[in-house]
């Protein structure tokens, strides 16, 4: 057999290098997300702004309307839920958060309706009207003396944060402090768009 027969041509060479190359090329981008999803550990953990809490049902005692009507926080299972807890007086920090819960909400635009706001009042001191007419939609439910408030967990104050929880009645996550809005609309968007439910 002839050396010519058994060894390819210069350019049959050339032609296997460039349809290695090829293949290569189309091949990369899974071989680069496989190592990507099975090794790489992005920084900063999950990318959540909001602490994630080891997820548990909150208890469902009957807490009250401002018409002294009983309610129950099941009533709300199947909806994703705000929540803040702070006294009736409502300070600056209070009226913040129930200020960022409106507007967050308001910003899911056509899922809004998959979202509720509660706020869980600690007392029983009369609330100003023009308050509740400003945010108005927000469920207001007296708590004071309710075993529910002992189930947000510390540390620092409850009154410090607000909490979502999920739709099927499970507390899961707490902003923090002061909150950053647009940090928290990102969270709760993503939750939505990943959620069959609620």
């Amino acid at each position: 057999m002839s050396r010519s027969a058994s060894s390819p041509k210069p350019e049959q060479r050339a032609g296997r290098r460039k349809l290695l190359l090829i293949a290569a090329l189309c091949i990369a981008p899974f071989v680069a997300a496989l190592i990507a999803y099975f090794y790489w550990q992005p920084q900063g953990g999950t990318g959540n702004y909001g602490e994630l809490i080891p997820a548990h049902p909150l208890s469902d005692p009957p807490l009250r309307r401002l018409d002294q009507r009983a309610f129950r926080l099941s009533a709300l299972r199947g909806k994703w839920v705000l929540l803040q807890l702070d006294r009736a007086g409502c300070d600056s920090a209070c009226r913040s958060k129930l200020y960022d819960m409106r507007q967050v909400r308001l910003a899911q635009g056509r899922e809004m309706d998959r979202v509720e706001r509660v706020w869980l009042i600690l007392d029983e001191a009369p609330l100003e009207t023009m308050l509740m007419r400003e945010y108005d939609g927000t469920r207001m439910l007296r708590a004071g003396g309710s075993p529910i408030v002992a189930e947000f967990p510390p540390p620092g104050e409850a009154r410090e944060h607000i909490y979502l929880i999920d739709p099927h009645g499970n507390l899961m996550l707490r902003f923090p402090r002061n909150a950053d809005p647009r940090r928290m609309l990102k969270d709760l968007s993503r939750l939505l768009r990943a959620s069959r439910i609620g």
